[in-house]
């Protein structure tokens, strides 16, 4: 595979010759600046062979780099041996920039010129490398060049699959209400119509759902919204009559999606609003009305989950619990008995899903990393890398599923037998950190960096620390990581408000030797309101038993164990009547008081 990366790499270049180009950088996004992509916009993935979510690869006439946040260090690191890429590791001590390094290589280059695709790259992002590269280096930028349409000679058509409607059963609120509550925040900031890009905020105000992105319910198209009327820019033949019927009733008119940019150049109002870290370099310059530069209002109200999303969540969590007990009831003797690897447990717990009500999907691809796999913080097995589990040590179990009426994100790491003294000490570190997460109290509208350093802290005063965030919002039927809101060492400002959910998930990972993380979906809800304001708290919505064979409870103050055995508790209650007798046996021993 490696050397066909280094071919594609020769291939780039001589058409880098051609267009008198001196580097060319390839974000992981596509025109909607999505986080997960359709094989059609995996540019990123075929140029370097890394096929981790998040990174940016840049290839010069003499030399190649990729960046990548803490998730992919390992696995980036092993994908890109033999390639000519050298691995960047995003937020780390002496890793350049993209332009730091840019400016370097190209030192000594006769008028040099950076591409990248304005399509597939947003505005803030294209915006701020043209204003580095100039200062720092005098190199220019250029944007209307995609280079993998000339030499990506099986390239993946955009998806083509039917679009659904997402019943109001399970939506909650008609779309004609989304609209008139977009408008109304859209006037609040002297702005007559929006375009809106990000798929997920497409599916979630129109109230349909697609299957052209794995794992993600969304479809590809824009939606123009102006003060009076709506335009939603799709392949029509991805609308089913039922659709289109929807639409007309919805007085939201239909265009290809290829004339996107027409619909903005033709935009009658007096100005729009784009959001420069959503929309792409080259739409977010097509207007010729005045651009209103400020962040979409659709991602905080999807945010907001309203009482029917919140109960389909619940009856989500519900399936996913009843799943997850099978699973884990099976998994110890199905190990002991041997035949199991990584890709067999995947399977068997993706079946499980598959039998409850109302599954859709995945909501991602499963983590289950055993032993020195759990220490890869995204690790996915691959026939290449599939090992046999045994029954001994440690195994990480990151997955989710799409349920019509609610996504679902958990992690458990189980002791599959014996383990050391050092993987009980780190398990029942994570576990104190995941409990003090849960436990936080906080007022209304503080921002989830200001709650991160409440359940690290344990773990800071061991040395100990994991570079990832400690929660993201979860998508009602849509994307399983959803913004604006974040928990986080990162400044993230977006203040946390009651109905949000967000997951809790500290991990820490010792390359080499194992990785540990414990994760639950929470709901925030209100807690008291006092002479200083509101506070609130965050709940679970995860039913899932945590393994308590490896804890030290010597480790556990006295709160943190009346937590878990409450917990216990209730995800006994709760799931219990929908089990087997031999199910609540096994169930009533796992979350047995410790």
């Amino acid at each position: 595979m490696n050397n066909v990366i280094n071919t594609r790499i020769e291939q780039l270049r001589e058409l880098m010759r051609r267009e008198k180009l001196s580097a060319f950088v390839f974000p992981s996004t596509d025109p909607h600046h999505s986080e997960y992509v359709c094989d059609h916009w995996k540019g990123r993935e075929w140029i370097s062979g890394f096929n981790g979510s998040a990174g940016t690869a840049v290839i010069t006439m003499t030399s190649a780099a990729l960046w990548t946040d803490s998730r992919y260090f390992l696995a980036a690191a092993e994908q890109l041996k033999g390639t000519e890429y050298q691995l960047m590791k995003m937020k780390m001590p002496g890793t350049p920039s993209i332009t730091q390094w840019l400016a370097k290589e190209l030192d000594g280059v006769q008028s040099p010129e950076v591409g990248v695709d304005g399509m597939v790259s947003s505005n803030a992002f294209v915006e701020n490398m043209i204003k580095e590269l100039r200062e720092s280096a005098g190199i220019t930028v250029r944007t209307n060049l995609d280079p993998l349409r000339l030499i990506w000679k099986d390239r993946p058509v955009i998806p083509l699959n039917k679009v659904e409607l997402q019943p109001l059963e399970y939506a909650g609120e008609p779309t004609q209400s989304k609209l008139s509550r977009i408008r109304q925040a859209l006037r609040e900031n002297h702005a007559d119509g929006i375009l809106v890009a990000a798929l997920d905020d497409i599916a979630w105000t129109l109230n349909l759902r697609g299957t052209d992105v794995h794992c993600n319910p969304v479809f590809v198209a824009y939606l123009l919204i102006s003060s009076d009327a709506a335009t939603l820019y799709i392949n029509n033949v991805k609308l089913t009559p039922e659709v289109s019927a929807y639409l007309e009733e919805e007085h939201i008119a239909v265009d290809d999606y290829e004339n996107v940019r027409q619909g903005l150049k033709d935009y009658f109002e007096y100005n729009i609003q784009l959001d420069p870290n959503e929309i792409n370099y080259t739409l977010f310059h097509t207007p010729t009305r005045e651009v209103v530069r400020a962040q979409s209002p659709i991602p905080e109200m999807k945010s907001h989950k309203n009482e029917t999303e919140i109960r389909g969540f619940r009856n989500a969590m519900l399936k996913d619990g009843i799943a997850m007990v099978k699973f884990l009831k099976w998994l110890k003797p199905a190990v002991e008995a041997g035949g199991q690897t990584e890709i067999s447990l995947d399977r068997k717990l993706t079946g499980l899903r598959s039998e409850q009500p109302l599954f859709r999907d995945i909501s991602f691809d499963t983590i289950a990393g055993y032993q020195e796999h759990s220490a890869v913080v995204h690790y996915e097995a691959t026939p290449e890398t599939d090992v046999p589990v045994s029954p001994e040590g440690l195994i990480l179990i990151d997955s989710g599923a799409q349920y019509q009426d609610g996504t679902t994100d958990l992690t458990r790491t189980i002791a599959l037998g014996p383990i050391t003294e050092e993987m009980k000490h780190i398990y029942t570190l994570v576990l104190k950190s995941h409990i003090q997460f849960e436990l936080v109290k906080f007022p209304d509208g503080a921002c989830g960096t200001q709650l991160d350093a409440a359940g690290r802290e344990c773990l800071w005063r061991e040395g100990l620390n994991f570079l990832h965030g400690t929660g993201h919002g979860v998508g009602s039927y849509l994307n399983v990581h959803e913004g604006p809101h974040q928990i986080r060492m990162e400044y993230y400002p977006t203040p946390l408000r009651s109905g949000m959910t967000v997951t809790d998930e500290p991990g820490i990972y010792l390359a080499g030797k194992f990785g540990v993380r414990i994760e639950n979906v929470l709901l925030i809800e209100p807690y008291l309101e006092t002479e200083f304001g509101k506070f609130l708290q965050m709940t679970p919505l995860t039913l899932c038993p945590i393994d308590t064979t490896p804890i030290d409870r010597s480790l556990l103050s006295q709160v943190e164990i009346e937590w878990l055995n409450q917990y216990h508790s209730w995800v006994y209650r709760e799931l219990a009547p929908h089990l087997s007798p031999d199910e609540q046996d096994w169930l009533k021993e796992a979350t047995r008081p410790i």
